[in-house]
């Protein structure tokens, strides 16, 4: 393991900064969105279940009203939640050294797990109301890299004799829910009824958190492990 301790703690401990101030950002950017959802302009403020985490990057609400303060904050909160995840699956191969194998399956998934980074961080790049085309391709783009990236680290995790079996089910569930998302976006019910965006919405609420948690979970650990120097007990 002495290679992941060049690394230290540092990159992990940006990645639990990003993903607290996703949190918090986008929590302030709910507070005080002027208002409006896609199917009700007129709905007052940010209807957690209606309206998306994309509204609040929008140079202006759904209400017609130039959202000065909620589209700073999601642009922040994204680019680092966005960074903090190409920090995270770049320095996460020097965990997966034993074989030729874990070394594949882990840059493997590090190329998938960075290009949904940067997908993320284009995202903030393309506001809604904006670049609506690159917007939809960049949160496609996002959310299928993910996947993969997850698959590949389950697998990874599993085979090493010395990361602890718990975070691969951590990965587990996320790529089910995660899965399950994209089918939802891509086959469920659309965005033209009030239904619809109720379904979508909970869906993002859901991955999305569920995102957060399981970088979240999986960075504290990994700081642990190269804090401590030696392999975590499973």
């Amino acid at each position: 393991m002495s290679r992941i301790q060049s690394w230290g703690k540092r990159p992990f401990v940006f990645v639990l900064w990003g993903s607290g101030l996703f949190v918090a950002l986008t929590l302030a950017g709910m507070l005080i969105y002027p208002g409006g959802t896609h199917t009700d302009p007129a709905n007052p403020g940010y209807a957690f279940f209606q309206n998306f985490f994309s509204d609040l990057g929008r140079f202006e609400a759904h209400n017609g009203t130039p959202n000065w303060f909620s589209a700073p904050l999601f642009f922040v909160a994204l680019s680092f939640a966005g960074l903090g995840l190409v920090f995270f699956f770049i320095v996460s191969p020097q965990f997966f050294g034993e074989s030729r194998l874990q070394r594949v399956l882990s840059v493997s998934g590090s190329l998938f797990g960075v290009i949904s980074g940067f997908a993320y961080v284009g995202i903030a790049f393309a506001p809604a109301d904006v670049s609506p085309g690159a917007h939809f391709r960049f949160v496609m783009l996002a959310f299928r890299s993910f996947l993969p990236a997850v698959i590949f680290y389950f697998v990874v995790i599993l085979a090493n004799r010395d990361y602890p079996n718990r975070y691969a089910v951590v990965y587990a569930v996320f790529s089910i829910l995660l899965a399950a998302y994209i089918l939802l976006i891509t086959r469920g019910p659309g965005f033209d009824t009030a239904e619809g965006i109720l379904i979508q919405a909970t869906g993002q609420k859901i991955i999305v958190y569920a995102a957060i948690i399981t970088v979240f979970v999986q960075s504290w650990g990994a700081k642990k492990l190269a804090g401590a120097g030696q392999p975590v007990s499973r």
